[in-house]
């Protein structure tokens, strides 16, 4: 834990840009004690406005695990979280008590730094891997109450900027509601545009899985971003993948990446694509451009 931190503290530092807001998207935790460090490593060298956490930060979510979350209100940030199938109504209730937590269930959004975010917890609580749950139909129902919320806030003229749910298959639901929604669960990055516009980004591990770090032949990474926003427009500019070597690795990786309707002589407004083939690896702590889809999934 102490190699990875210092990896991070070594990480390239960018000058804060006024024109920019800069949100730091993490997931998936897992009761890794070592991500806090690292969080406010990045917190401090890329100057982040906010913090987004799309959910399972713990493992069992039991009232016993609560102190894990205790070094959240000093990370600099403000910290916007949605509950993950692995985190409990207590661990919610816990956090709503929290400064400087912003916890979002049900639609319910929150304006920082310019950019209003609005999110869900997700609808299920898997910590019992015995039981399989029928994950489709109720992840879609949460995100459809998701895209309803965000329907009305629009009609009222507060249209959210950023969504965000813990599963993607309830993101999708709010495709056309809004410009870029947030998700994770699955332990790996993805990025793409939906039928209808709407960005979807799926945030790694950056827990590196927690406990399960352990359980195959390769460590899992420690994965986080930094998405960058014009403070005018509250459109996504660029975004940058840090990847940190798993447990016991000293490797960091940071790509930066740029939609492709910011590139020259693209078309002003984002359009259905596919993902970008994977490119070869960066060299570390050096951005890059490209774009990286890796395969796999874990819950």
């Amino acid at each position: 834990m102490t190699k990875l931190y210092d990896v991070t503290s070594t990480l390239p530092a960018y000058q804060p840009d006024p024109t920019t807001v800069r949100v730091l998207h993490v997931s998936d935790i897992h009761l890794n004690p070592a991500s806090w460090k690292i969080i406010a490593s990045l917190v401090e060298q890329y100057k982040v406005d906010v913090i987004v956490d799309s959910g399972d930060t713990m493992d069992h979510g039991t009232a016993a695990e609560n102190g894990f979350l205790d070094p959240i209100p000093d990370l600099g940030a403000p910290y916007v979280w949605v509950r993950g199938n692995h985190d409990s109504t207590t661990t919610q209730a816990y956090l709503e008590n929290m400064k400087n937590v912003h916890v979002l269930d049900d639609g319910r959004a929150v304006t920082l730094a310019g950019l209003r975010f609005a999110g869900i917890g997700d609808p299920q609580f898997t910590p019992d891997r015995s039981t399989v749950p029928d994950a489709e139909g109720t992840q879609e129902a949460a995100g459809d109450r998701l895209a309803d919320a965000l329907r009305a806030q629009r009609a009222a003229g507060t249209p959210v900027d950023v969504a965000i749910a813990h599963e993607p298959a309830a993101a999708r639901r709010t495709d056309g509601e809004v410009p870029m929604v947030l998700a994770g669960h699955v332990h790996h990055t993805e990025m793409e545009i939906l039928e209808k516009g709407t960005r979807l980004r799926v945030e790694g591990s950056t827990g590196g899985s927690g406990l399960r770090a352990v359980e195959g032949k390769y460590p899992d990474p420690i994965e986080a971003s930094i998405l960058y926003f014009d403070r005018d427009s509250r459109r996504l500019q660029a975004w940058d993948e840090i990847r940190l070597g798993g447990l016991g690795l000293t490797t960091a990786e940071v790509s930066r990446h740029l939609p492709k309707e910011n590139q020259p002589g693209a078309s002003p407004t984002p359009t259905p694509s596919t993902p970008a083939p994977t490119p070869s690896t960066p060299t570390s702590g050096t951005p890059q451009p490209g774009s990286r889809t890796p395969s796999g999934s874990r819950s």
